[in-house]
């Protein structure tokens, strides 16, 4: 075989099918649809400077999304290229991304199908002028009135209720990780054959870990609980810990995931005091929930910081919240920290308002 014995997606796609004798098929071509459109975007992200696709979206049509963020030129490409790849087919009834307000209605003539799919067309996509990784996330729910047009309360559901979640990103190499319920699996993309050849069969997050990430530019803003946490790491031999982590931040949410399911970790990206009319920074439905699927499905955890995620009943569209995922035991200590919150003015003496290299008197 040209992929070396490992099976290409399709085969793969066509192997979880047999698990499901009452299966159609229809979710197995949207998966491909979206995979089509994930390679599209790997080519223009690939291309670069040379693609005439850096910086700002005003040349393209684009300005400021719903969220009040500057869009990049491979936002409005990236999305559209979504759209595009997945509209005609007849599986989806409708969609949503991080790129537009509202849903997006199917034009008239495609028929409507069973499915709602959610996606953030590029996340990270700050990073690409500088040439880090950045990806692509989506997640797939039951449409609850197949072949008619959703209402906006249709997409408001529950992670729990998602049957298909994946992220491609691009960095050295291509990769399309996947969960349709039965493990997490990652895809790498052969450049010679144009194929998604499946690479890591049954990712596992592992239980412990000594690394973790976060945003260390907004510790002022941080509840006790997290400040806790992260002082307690960075204490390293010496602190409660007896042990010394590695802290991580690469501000691309795919790239973060990617790292924490190869090789183990956790992420946060808490609530804090920023802005105190925000329930976090990451969009719940298509940045969290699909993330927090791939995360459970490979044996990690994922948490508002208090409770799991994936139980979150949604409220609107672009719903922000706070997110905590990766090894169990990680995950748990700080959900354990919340219940257990200390005093408001916790003494943290390496994110205090003394500084990390200020001496006392």
């Amino acid at each position: 075989m040209p992929t070396g014995g490992k099976p290409t997606l399709t085969q793969f796609l066509i192997e979880e099918r047999r698990h499901h004798p009452d299966a159609t098929g229809a979710l197995n071509a949207l998966i491909t649809d979206l995979s089509l459109a994930c390679k599209a975007i790997a080519r223009k992200v690939a291309f670069g400077a040379l693609a005439e696709v850096h910086g700002d979206a005003a040349a393209v049509g684009g300005a400021v999304n719903v969220q009040g963020e500057t869009q990049k030129a491979l936002d409005v490409l990236s999305n559209a290229l979504f759209i595009r790849a997945t509209e005609w087919g007849g599986h989806l009834a409708g969609m949503a991304s991080e790129e537009m307000e509202a849903p997006y209605t199917l034009p008239a003539q495609y028929v409507r199908g069973k499915y709602l799919l959610l996606f953030d067309p590029l996340d990270g996509s700050s990073n690409i002028d500088v040439n880090v990784s950045v990806g692509s996330i989506f997640s797939v729910l039951r449409a609850p009135t197949p072949g008619d047009d959703p209402t906006l309360q249709d997409f408001l559901q529950p992670g729990t209720a998602q049957v298909c979640a994946g992220y491609a990103i691009y960095g050295p190499t291509t990769m399309l990780v996947l969960t349709t319920g039965r493990g997490t699996h990652a895809f790498t993309l052969d450049p010679m054959l144009g194929e998604w050849v499946l690479s890591h069969r049954n990712l596992r997050v592992p239980e412990s870990t000594r690394e973790f990430a976060i945003n260390a530019s907004n510790s002022r803003f941080w509840e006790p609980a997290v400040k806790r946490y992260v002082d307690e790491c960075l204490a390293g031999q010496m602190g409660p810990r007896g042990s010394d982590f590695n802290m991580r931040w690469i501000a691309s949410l795919v790239a973060e995931t990617h790292r924490i399911l190869m090789r183990g970790g956790v992420f946060l990206y808490p609530r804090d005091s920023k802005n105190s009319a925000m329930a976090g920074r990451l969009r719940l439905l298509y940045e969290a929930n699909p993330i927090s699927f791939l995360i459970e499905q490979a044996g990690g955890a994922s948490s508002t910081g208090r409770a799991r995620l994936r139980e979150v009943a949604p409220d609107a569209l672009h719903q922000r919240i706070g997110f905590v995922f990766g090894s169990r035991e990680e995950v748990s200590r700080i959900e354990g920290y919340h219940r257990d919150e200390p005093p408001e003015h916790f003494d943290a003496p390496l994110f205090g308002t003394r500084g990390l290299f200020t001496t006392s008197a």
